[in-house]
């Protein structure tokens, strides 16, 4: 027994999965990760866990790691020294770099891994090819956030940490099912429910999370804005605005007003009775301390930034910003989206939001990143999504670390045939995936447990991460790999040596994260920022005294409602919306390999309403065909009256799911494509006897 406790340590580190941030004790025995414990000093989630946090140590040695680098060599990939692998990557992007010039160039970053890979991919990009092409799977979750916070506050970010929601006198929850997709968040508004305080869920879907609140609003998919007007008109209506916050902190404020006067009754585009609109409004600007929290039902969609934007006109017209308990927060689906975008893996910003278009930002990276004066380009790059449409013309290689897009991006069969028209692709990931089949060369990274780094949760909160044991075979850490095709083309700056190197790296050009050490992160265990200077505390609490805009003024928008991009009709007469589930993450890489997740959920399924069901002879757990203008799956019904009839839901984690159906229109401000909105049709599989 001596010997094994012996042998036996716990790691403190941070969850994997979504962007709460969970604190855990990864239990390490012989070098091996054998079991999580709780970490209690975690100030997220104070000990508790929920399914998937309890099994993230499952992947960490599963058999299918790559463990060597693989080159395809006619048609077939092969095992290859890191020396051969690299080599051939410097020497293709080299090529195509110097024939085509900087723009026929992608680099793709991940929302899963920590801080310091993303800071070094987008520096390599940067650096070594001179191109703005980066950009990370922000865009495809929380893209419409960055930019619709940022255009109303002058910061893309949640305003408020999580557990302040036990300081609010109403919580509205607007698209967002935290009891599933965030359980720790969410558990914090039970906590606050608890206490006697209001939870009010807007979804068109009867969710967990809708289970869990005093009043469900359901409303017709992707109305939002004609419903957050509505609610504004009447708060103007009957007085209930806040005018000295409207008068002394924002602008705007006319143009929101006269834009709102045609939204007084809109039940028919919404579908919420005027009634209840009318004592939503009233409930909302009557609180004492209103929060709203949000998430994918908001941003996936081509209004996704105005979406967003409406719930900042809402808490700024009732002056429910910058103080405890109030605020506009999304929900970050995965554990590093707050922290992708932070660093720089963005194509028009460098780290900590600076505008690559202003000639100082530019002018400081060059001097800070040894480059030659006047290098480092101006333009807005190709966001993600572009650069699949764009692939053969004129993007001709494509670099993903820690991505799945033929699962992940929206009309998967499109996605299928673009990476068809590369001339040179490269994966670099933990697994092999659905999207290695298009490389040309595939990498084996590192995992959470087998590096030292940080995530940056969707509060802002820049968590630790701590290497438990090492990493499979010729694996290597993410920033390492970056660091050795950076020295291969002879560049200076990527001589680290640790992932604090890397930090240390990117604290230097980035003003609001300065003072957010690896030091000041063991003791109180995190750091919220911005935090400019070392001895700055850190800022839970954004917009307190002025917004981040330029002139400290939040700013309202008159937005009108428009449709979605592609609505039900006679040929596809159902919308299917699109979400997450408890127990999977993502694409599943992951959590199809923990035997307890892929035991509740091991195949995919579409929630169905009772009546529409019965209309098409279907029953319960029956295989059914959905399909659209981009593609068919086939499926198990589960048969439900949580949607209103001609509603579908599917979550988005299965391969020949959802995203073979869904819709690739783009948001035009953030290019967010339609994920939560396309139009399908049913029909029941008939058995042949």
């Amino acid at each position: 027994m001596s010997e094994v406790k012996q042998n036996m340590k716990y790691v403190a580190t941070t969850c994997p999965y979504c962007g709460v941030g969970c604190g855990l004790n990864l239990v390490v025995v012989d070098g091996k990760c054998v079991g999580v414990e709780p970490y209690k000093r975690a100030p997220v989630n104070e000990g508790k866990l929920c399914p998937k946090g309890m099994t993230c140590w499952e992947p960490v040695h599963n058999p299918d790691r790559l463990t060597k680098p693989l080159i395809k060599k006619n048609g077939k990939f092969e095992e290859a020294t890191w020396d051969e692998a690299l080599d051939l990557i410097v020497k293709k992007f080299t090529e195509i770099s110097d024939k085509l010039g900087p723009k026929a160039l992608g680099f793709q970053s991940s929302c899963r891994t920590i801080n310091e890979d993303c800071y070094a991919l987008q520096k390599w990009a940067r650096a070594g090819f001179l191109t703005n092409n980066v950009d990370n799977c922000a865009r495809i979750c929380h893209g419409p956030s960055v930019a619709g916070l940022s255009l109303s506050f002058g910061s893309g970010a949640a305003t408020n940490p999580f557990e302040d929601v036990l300081n609010s006198d109403l919580i509205v929850m607007w698209g967002s099912n935290a009891v599933e997709a965030h359980p720790l968040a969410g558990r914090r508004v039970a906590q606050a429910k608890m206490k006697g305080t209001p939870v009010i869920v807007v979804d068109p879907r009867y969710s967990p999370t809708a289970r869990l609140a005093d009043e469900w609003i359901q409303f017709n998919p992707s109305t939002h804005i004609a419903l957050a007007n509505s609610m504004m008109y009447w708060i103007i209506k009957e007085n209930l605005e806040d005018k000295e916050f409207i008068k002394n902190r924002t602008k705007g404020y006319e143009d929101l007003k006269k834009t709102v006067e045609n939204y007084a009754d809109v039940e028919s585009i919404h579908g919420v009775p005027l009634e209840k609109v009318k004592d939503f409004a009233r409930k909302y600007a009557n609180a004492k301390n209103a929060v709203i929290i949000y998430c994918l039902g908001i941003t996936e969609l081509t209004t996704g930034t105005d979406n967003v934007r409406s719930m900042g006109n809402l808490s700024m017209l009732t002056g429910n910003i910058g103080r405890p308990g109030v605020g506009v927060n999304p929900l970050r689906g995965q554990n590093n989206v707050q922290g992708a975008c932070d660093m720089g893996a963005y194509p028009n910003v460098f780290s900590g939001y600076q505008p690559v278009a202003l000639p100082a930002n530019r002018e400081k990276m060059e001097k800070l990143w040894f480059l030659k004066d006047g290098s480092l380009p101006d333009w807005y790059g190709v966001t993600l999504t572009e650069q699949i449409n764009q692939c053969g013309d004129p993007i001709k290689a494509l670099y993903f670390m820690g991505l799945n897009p033929v699962v992940s991006y929206p009309d998967s069969n499109h996605v299928m045939r673009q990476l068809d028209k590369l001339d040179f692709c490269v994966v670099q990931d933990i697994f092999w995936n659905e999207t290695c089949e298009y490389a040309d060369v595939v990498l084996p990274g590192t995992c959470f447990a087998e590096k030292d780094g940080t995530f940056t949760s969707g509060e802002r909160r820049v968590n630790r991460v701590r290497k438990a044991v090492d990493g499979p075979g010729e694996s290597k850490l993410d920033w390492e790999i970056i660091g050795l095709l950076a020295k291969k083309m002879g560049l200076k700056g990527f001589d680290w040596k640790t992932g604090k190197d890397v930090w240390d790296d990117m604290r230097a050009c980035t003003p609001g994260q300065f003072g957010v050490t690896y030091e000041k992160m063991e003791k109180p265990e995190s750091v919220h920022w911005p935090c400019p200077t070392i001895e700055h505390p850190g800022t839970p609490i954004l917009h307190r005294e002025k917004f981040s805009a330029a002139d400290g003024l939040g700013t309202f928008f008159g937005l009108e409602y428009r449709p979605p991009a592609e609505v039900a009709d006679k040929e596809y007469p159902f919308t299917l919306m699109t979400g997450r589930l408890l127990f999977h993450y993502h694409t599943r890489t992951q959590t199809d390999r923990c035997e307890t997740l892929h035991y509740e959920v091991p195949e995919s399924y579409i929630q169905i309403n009772t009546q529409d069901a019965k209309e098409l002879g279907i029953k319960q757990h029956e295989k059914i065909k959905v399909r659209s203008r981009r593609g068919e799956i086939e499926t198990i019904a589960r048969v439900t009256d949580d949607l209103a009839p001609k509603v579908l839901f599917m979550t988005m984690h299965f391969h020949k799911g959802a995203n073979t159906l869904t819709n690739t229109a783009l948001d035009p401000l953030s290019k967010m494509p339609e994920l939560k909105h396309c139009a399908v049709a049913v029909e029941k599989i008939q058995v042949v006897k």
